[in-house]
Formats: structure tokens, sequence, C-alpha cells
């Protein structure tokens, strides 16, 4: 499995985000779904080495992500909720930025590729303040798969994207799922039909879903992924 999570848990003072949640991900998208607070996004600062465990064990690629978070983070592709970005630069000069990070080879060629998988190429000579939100989403994706790394982590990819852009941002998500493991978390239950082929759902810190999507909805007589969440997550 490219990600393994066993009885993970992560504890701010009294609270409880993560209680031993366990789970796996293999090669595809994953949608990590739950409401806010659920512990979602614990859950893939962990993944990422963000942030440390309180206990459990996560490994990525078979790398443990607390002992050894520098294999993890060579090997994963993040794209956070906030989609922190270097404002002032321009498109290519921070993908060249990361590229340099990332020590990638050929970076020049690789840039060039990435923009016009990510629909960049009409904004490339602006600078990244300078972008609408949805392609400053595209940015923060650009980044995250410049590396061609083997997991991508993606919270809240199309966020700020018009129906337009959604159509070509979930077509590449299903296209990196193909190769990659993808986690995907987001709160549009249209976009995990679209582009899921496994989903986990997490509320309250505990798993209370791990299953395909038509697994989910036959345990479920036949109900929408909507109509499941909400009946699991509204306690």
């Amino acid at each position: 499995m490219s990600i393994s999570v066993e009885s993970l848990s992560k504890v701010y003072g009294s609270q409880k985000a993560v209680d031993g949640i366990s789970f796996s991900a293999k090669p595809g998208v994953l949608g990590f779904l739950g409401p806010n607070g659920a512990g979602k996004s614990t859950t893939m600062k962990i993944l990422t080495g963000y942030i440390p465990q309180t206990s459990g064990k996560a490994t990525v690629c078979g790398f443990d992500v607390e002992t050894q978070s520098l294999e993890v983070k060579r090997r994963i592709g993040y794209l956070p909720e906030s989609n922190p970005l270097y404002q002032d630069m321009y498109v290519r000069e921070s993908l060249a930025f990361i590229a340099h990070i990332h020590q990638v080879p050929d970076a020049e060629k690789r840039i060039e590729e990435i923009i016009e998988l990510t629909g960049l190429t009409p904004e490339k000579h602006k600078k990244v303040g300078q972008l609408s939100k949805g392609y400053r989403q595209r940015v923060g994706l650009a980044q995250a798969i410049l590396h061609d790394p083997e997991v991508l982590i993606l919270d809240e990819p199309t966020s700020g994207l018009d129906p337009n852009q959604l159509i070509g941002i979930r077509q590449l998500i299903r296209d990196l799922g193909k190769t990659k493991t993808v986690v995907l978390s987001t709160h549009i239950m249209q976009e995990v039909e679209a582009v899921c082929d496994h989903v986990v759902i997490i509320n309250k810190g505990h798993i209370v879903a791990n299953d395909t999507l038509e697994g989910l909805r036959s345990k479920n007589g036949g109900k929408s992924l909507e109509s499941i969440f909400i009946k699991l997550t509204n306690n």
C-alpha cells in the first residue's frame, strides 16, 4: 500500500482531533471526507510530516512519517487547503523555485509540461498575486505534482474554480489516479462521485465508513453519497 495508517491519534490538550484511526490507500483516488472539525486536515498534515502524531503509526511508500520524514516528503505532493503561495513571484518563477527545492531533472522541460497540464499557459507570465483564485489554485496543484510524486494529498483542490475549470481539474485528478495514489479531501459530493474509487468518511476523529462507492451505496439502499454522508456524520 502507498499509504498505511495504523491506530493513529492526535491530541491537542484535552481534545482528541484524531482518535485511533486505521486505513490504507493504493494507486487510485481515495475520497477522504468528513464535516468541518472531523480530523481530515489533521490526518493529512500528519501524513505529510507537517505535524507529528501523538500515537500510532503512518507510512508513505513504506517510509515512516515520523522517523523518515525527508524520504516521505520526496515522495509526496501536498496541496493544503490554505494553498500558501509566494504572491510576488511570477508563475514560472514560483514553479522554478519548487523545482530547485526538489532538484527536478530537466526542470525547464518539466515546468512547461506542468504549465500545460494544469491549464496555466494563458497566465504563465503573470505574478501569482495577479491571478484569480481559480488560477492560484492551479498554481498550487502544479507545485504539488511538479516533482512527479508517487502520492498526492489534495485538500479542497477545486476551491474557487468555475464549472469549466472544474471539468479540467477533475479529469486531471482522474488521470493522476491511474498511476499515483491520490487522497482527495472535499465537501463536494459530486466531485467524489466523479473521480474517486474508494471513500473514507471520518467523524469526530473516528472513521465511520471505509469502502468503495459501490459498496457504500449497496449497504445503504442505493442512496446518494450525500445522503449517506449526512446519515453517518449528523450526530
